[in-house]
């Protein structure tokens, strides 16, 4: 597929998705979130590649939020509405995914583009990076899944606080209240988020896959039903090829060499 808003490049066992419309600080438009839909499809068809990574062109943005152009003409709440489900599906598409899906966060992450950061997997953000959910400055409320994410990273009290106010913050109070797992020299970023993708693109697919279904679907279930839901992907892992493989490996003392089955 030919991406008019987004690079798509393909660097070893990782998919390097790069939004990329920096005259308007990497805003996401329908079409620019249609286009990260599709290369993560091509991310998850392609037994080549076990992890992407989403990051924004130039130094300045990650992505700054919606294009305030299209909001602004939204005449109905349908077409609200649909805009806000259409958004909604990359969340999805993530969650659904086999594959692990880092956001390397380079610049501002604002609004929708903090909903993007929010739901992959892993968040590494730059120490120049910068946050927020401005969208009530606006006379709105987030509406890419931002209300429900944010509260289940970071809690409800600190998610009303950060969503009412639309107040700004940088990359170690994001560090600090558990939005992002690592912070890094903003020269780095890219590097860090690279070697952290090939250590994981290293590991056993069917076992990565099964450990990030089981975080994603167990925080929905009680405890008892997502610890049976563990104890059902454990087996299948321990049974399958690559389990053998990594504990004859550990045992032999040699390098284990996984094939995804």
């Amino acid at each position: 597929m030919a991406y008019q808003n987004i690079v798509f490049e393909r660097a070893g066992a990782v998919g390097v998705i790069t939004v990329s419309r920096s005259t308007v600080l990497n805003a996401l438009s329908a079409a620019t979130t249609q286009e990260i839909g599709a290369a993560l499809r091509e991310v998850e068809a392609d037994q080549a590649l076990r992890v992407a990574i989403i990051t924004g062109a130039g130094e300045k943005a990650f992505v700054a939020g919606a294009d305030i152009g299209e909001l602004r003409a939204m005449a109905t709440a349908t077409a609200a509405r649909d805009l806000s489900e259409r958004g909604h599906q990359i969340g999805f598409e993530i969650a659904r995914m086999s594959k692990v899906v880092i956001a390397a966060i380079n610049g501002f992450a604002l609004g929708g583009g903090l909903e993007l950061a929010m739901a992959c997997d892993i968040r590494i953000a730059a120490d120049t990076a910068q946050f927020g959910m401005p969208e009530i400055t606006l006379g709105i409320m987030p509406g890419w899944g931002g209300t429900q994410r944010l509260t289940r990273l970071i809690g409800p009290g600190m998610a009303k606080l950060l969503t009412l106010t639309g107040e700004r913050f940088g990359a170690a109070e994001a560090l600090r209240i558990g939005l992002v797992e690592r912070v890094v020299p903003a020269a780095e970023l890219m590097t860090v988020a690279r070697t952290l993708a090939d250590q994981i693109a290293g590991r056993a697919p069917l076992a990565v896959a099964a450990i990030k279904q089981a975080v994603q679907r167990g925080m929905d279930m009680p405890l008892a039903d997502a610890c049976m839901y563990e104890a059902a992907l454990f087996g299948e892992v321990v049974a399958s090829e690559d389990g053998r493989e990594g504990t004859s490996a550990f045992l032999e003392k040699r390098p284990p060499v996984f094939k995804g089955r």
